[in-house]
């Protein structure tokens, strides 16, 4: 089969595999970087009745010994408590430190098995095999990894790359609405901060799933080896996430990540001018609105500010926040805390 392939130089170097079909032949394409090891493979409820079997199956057919561990779909489940459940899973079964994780899902698996590999004796080998778009875009580039906790989202991570990212597109095909349109809330982002012509090709539906999610994958990697530990540079791929983080939190995470994203690039863009720069608020809202998100923000000024208050884009009373410049440039701005209420309070 053909896919494309991406190469990515951060403290640990590993290709990322972009094509349809890949997950029928997943256990021959990781064996000439495992070896012979057992995996644990960790999936959510919704992934695993769609395509469990087969994972297992190509898995073993590669001559793999494997387990697998289940956790219930939703954000909900990137949580402490299904941390230590799979960390006691994978010791309950003997895994050693040859051994290695596979993260088969969205990004609450991701992010979870990626962290829980960085602490399961110290650190084994992950691989991420994204099923939805926004994974695929995003999540599952770059090494980072975290759970939420009850004062935030992502609040306990670690940086801790993949050995390797397999991403079958043909897995998109069963998304439902929603979630697929979560994805491309990531996508436009990546138009906006740093590919003018990227987003001019979202305005015809429906883009080339391929293309796209490879040209997504190459902007993040660029990033990523610039500043793997988001001192700098790294901060443009939070556009409309500082905002849309605590409009998560508001929710009790009702409000899907993608569409909390698009919301916060809309309130972002809407900043944008009163600090001096371009105002691209009302092109970029019609975009979003044509890829079927609701971009109004039910909550007040105050309860977004607030909510924000714990990102981890704050620095004592100083807070960043990612603003466009123009259409496929954005920067980073940083001001007063309490600045950014005043600027709330004048587009909520």
């Amino acid at each position: 089969m053909q896919y494309k392939t991406i190469h990515v130089e951060a403290s640990r170097v590993y290709d990322i595999l972009i094509g349809r079909g890949i997950l029928a032949t997943l256990g021959t394409l990781v064996r000439p970087l495992l070896g012979d090891c057992r995996l644990a493979v960790l999936t959510d409820s919704n992934v695993d009745v769609l395509y469990g079997n087969a994972i297992m199956d190509s898995l073993q057919a590669a001559g793999y010994n494997t387990c697998k561990f289940v956790i219930p779909a939703g954000e909900q489940s990137k949580c402490a408590g299904n941390l230590l459940a799979f960390l006691d899973f994978m010791a309950s079964e003997q895994l050693t430190r040859k051994d290695a994780v596979i993260a088969f899902g969205g990004g609450v698996v991701g992010d979870l098995g990626g962290l829980s590999a960085s602490l399961y004796l110290r650190g084994v080998k992950y691989i991420h095999v994204p099923t939805t778009l926004l994974a695929a875009v995003d999540s599952s580039v770059g090494g980072k990894t975290a759970i939420d906790i009850p004062a935030g989202k992502n609040l306990v991570g670690s940086f801790y790359q993949p050995s390797m990212v397999c991403c079958d597109t043909a897995l998109m095909d069963s998304l439902p609405a929603d979630i697929y349109r979560d994805g491309c809330a990531e996508v436009i982002k990546y138009g906006m901060i740093l590919d003018k012509e990227l987003y001019s090709t979202l305005h015809t539906l429906p883009f080339d799933r391929e293309a796209v999610v490879a040209r997504c994958v190459e902007i993040k990697r660029d990033v990523v080896q610039q500043d793997e530990y988001d001192n700098g540079l790294r901060g443009l791929l939070n556009f409309g996430h500082t905002f849309g983080h605590a409009i998560e939190k508001l929710s009790n995470f009702g409000v899907s990540h993608g569409e909390a994203v698009a919301k916060g690039m809309v309130i972002a863009a809407r900043i944008a001018p009163l600090c001096g720069l371009c105002d691209v608020a009302d092109e970029l809202s019609a975009l979003l609105v044509k890829y079927g998100f609701d971009i109004g923000c039910e909550y007040t000024a105050t309860q977004v500010y607030e909510a924000l208050l714990t990102d981890k884009k704050r620095r004592g009373g100083d807070i960043t926040v990612v603003l466009p410049k123009a259409v496929g440039q954005c920067i980073l701005h940083t001001m007063p805390v309490e600045e950014l209420e005043t600027l709330l309070s004048q587009v909520i």
